[in-house]
């Protein structure tokens, strides 16, 4: 099992979210633990503030990093199996081998940044790991916190129906995700790969890599300079590329 304990100014924002599908299945099956926790019940002044002007002046206001820590001695005072992420715009982005790396850990604490950000001390005394999921800005780290929660929550054992399913995924494996199709073979004269019919399970796996090739080089071409090939593959990507094709 994991357990994501969550510190947030805003908690009311992560109830449906947390309350639905995998995630509410993971939850009741003793897979997952996702705890969400007020900042504001740590701030110790009676107007519970925290956040505060920055020193120096300049616009806008700064998590004070006071109830910050407080929240995390009371949450996660023994630090020694947990992982104390921040969610900020300045952090490494976000990826599917990230999410792997998250998955290994028993204990993860997401601090949720707002405002202009955090008081610097909380990065240098008391944040093990900082994560983007992009180069853009949002009103505060909510949203990235439950991308985070959902993307390595599903590569827990158990939590997908299938196994395979997370094996297979686009990024898992280096490369986009092959094509897929489900019932009916036929529809308004669009067809299903005949392939994919055929119960030729050789040639089905044949084709799912040559498409998976064949995404990947249309879309990404990028991901293909870190993807380990076999011969096979630079075999398939030189017929790839003599036909220029995207195939879709």
């Amino acid at each position: 099992m994991i357990r994501f304990d969550i510190l947030s100014v805003f908690p009311d924002m992560f109830a449906s979210v947390f309350a639905c599908s995998l995630l509410k299945k993971a939850q009741e099956k003793g897979l997952v633990d996702i705890k969400v926790h007020d900042i504001r019940r740590y701030a110790t002044d009676r107007h519970r503030m925290t956040d505060d002007a920055p020193f120096g002046g300049g616009g806008g206001m700064v998590m004070k990093v006071e109830p910050i820590d407080r929240a995390l001695q009371a949450v996660a005072p023994d630090r020694d199996e947990t992982l104390v992420v921040l969610l900020t715009p300045q952090g490494e982005t976000f990826s599917q081998a990230i999410a792997e790396q998250l998955a290994q850990q028993r204990r993860i604490v997401l601090i949720c940044g707002h405002y202009e950000g955090v008081d610097e001390r909380v990065r240098i005394c008391l944040v093990d790991r900082e994560i983007s999921i992009g180069d853009y800005v949002l009103t505060g780290g909510e949203l990235p916190a439950m991308i985070v929660v959902d993307a390595v929550a599903r590569l827990v054992p158990g939590v997908l129906g299938n196994a395979d399913s997370a094996a297979t995924d686009s990024f898992s494996m280096g490369l986009l995700e092959y094509p897929q199709y489900t019932r009916p073979a036929e529809y308004r004269g669009w067809q299903a790969p005949d392939v994919l019919i055929s119960g030729h399970h050789a040639e089905i796996e044949k084709w799912r890599r040559r498409e998976s090739l064949r995404r990947t080089l249309a879309r990404r071409p990028d991901l293909l300079e870190r993807v380990d090939l076999s011969a096979d593959d630079l075999a398939m990507m030189e017929t790839l590329k003599r036909s220029g094709k995207d195939g879709e």
